[in-house]
């Protein structure tokens, strides 16, 4: 009597021979690893595809020890911004089982490199990276090697390719020094951020279109770079006032220079939107209660947080689908600072 042949899942060690590469570098092309060719991957794949073979997360799970444990890393807690990004990360991981742990870079890299060791250290499942605006290099050249799943928001990183939700700065930009244009401001200055950030850049591209699309000269005097803190927004607006030609409004990198701007103003004896208008962008809480109430672009942050949350886990469970870049579109929200 003939026994029936039983059936053999195909191995990762069959797959590689089969495309004429390493075990090992075969299993980097199985997770995604930006460390090969496309190339090679590519024919990696193919002999998956030939072969049958069957990615078995939960046994390469229990190989790496990886936990349900995820990582959030974000530069200032004290920004309520990044509180609202947090309170949708914990939201949507929750659903699906997992564990977030907080991490605090105070936007500098040395913080950034710490704490990434020390969640890859501890067998992460995956990180929710908002990357500290003057990365180095170096790096950006650990994380591209790190065999971990890694979602960039807010910000970022040049040459690493991972998924990204972000908002359009440009855009978003371009809407708040319009709305001060057609209010009649024509020496509105940027203050706050740092040049070495992708969200800095992309605030400035939409700073200069919107001036230049009416035909304003920019004046690079009014672009401050600054902490985006309140006590950065104060200092901003300190160097700006001392300008032989002051500007009559500012566009703020974020809510809370915006909110240093205006105490800056009343510390002088000056009146915010009667004095000087001022806009900021976020759009957080405090926003419409303050004094007066803040004009602003709405950046979404909890739905940023929702949605890094979703592709970090999309890319945990398939770690071989195309990466995806989500860029939401921002709103303008006028109330009396401006």
């Amino acid at each position: 009597m003939k026994t029936k042949k039983k059936y053999s899942r195909v191995t990762l060690q069959e797959v590689a021979e089969h495309a004429g590469v390493s075990r090992a570098t075969a299993s980097l092309a199985v997770r995604n690893s930006q460390n090969i060719s496309k190339a090679t991957r590519n024919k990696v794949l193919k002999s998956m595809t030939e072969l049958g073979y069957v990615y078995d997360r939960i046994a390469a799970n229990l190989r790496s020890q990886r936990s349900s444990t995820i990582g959030l890393i974000i530069t200032d807690i004290a920004n309520p911004f990044f509180s609202e990004l947090l309170i949708g990360v914990h939201h949507a991981l929750e659903k699906h089982g997992y564990t977030v742990v907080l991490g605090t870079t105070f936007d500098l890299d040395a913080k950034q490199d710490k704490l990434l060791s020390t969640m890859l250290e501890h067998r992460v499942g995956g990180v929710i990276l908002c990357p500290v605006s003057d990365s180095l290099k170096e790096t950006i050249e650990r994380i591209k090697q790190w065999d971990i799943p890694i979602v960039h928001a807010v910000r970022e990183l040049p040459d690493v390719s991972c998924d990204y939700v972000g908002i359009d700065y440009k855009i978003g930009a371009q809407m708040a020094v319009g709305h001060l244009i057609r209010k009649g401001h024509r020496r509105i200055a940027f203050l706050g951020g740092s040049s070495e950030s992708s969200a800095w850049q992309e605030r400035k591209k939409g700073y200069c279109t919107a001036l230049q699309q009416v035909g304003l000269q920019i004046d690079e005097a009014l672009v401050i770079e600054n902490a985006v803190t309140r006590e950065g927004g104060k200092k901003a607006l300190q160097q700006v006032l001392n300008d032989p030609n002051p500007p009559t409004a500012a566009f703020c990198f974020n809510d809370l220079v915006a909110f240093g701007v205006m105490q800056g103003l009343r510390d002088r004896g000056l009146v915010p939107s009667e004095d000087m208008a001022v806009v900021g962008l976020d759009d957080v809480q405090e926003a419409s209660i303050s004094n007066p109430p803040l004009t602003t672009v709405s950046s979404f942050a909890r739905l940023i947080g929702t949605y890094a949350a979703d592709l970090l886990h999309q890319r945990i469970v398939d770690p071989l689908r195309e990466r995806q870049r989500m860029i939401l579109q921002p709103e303008l929200v006028v109330r009396d600072s401006s």
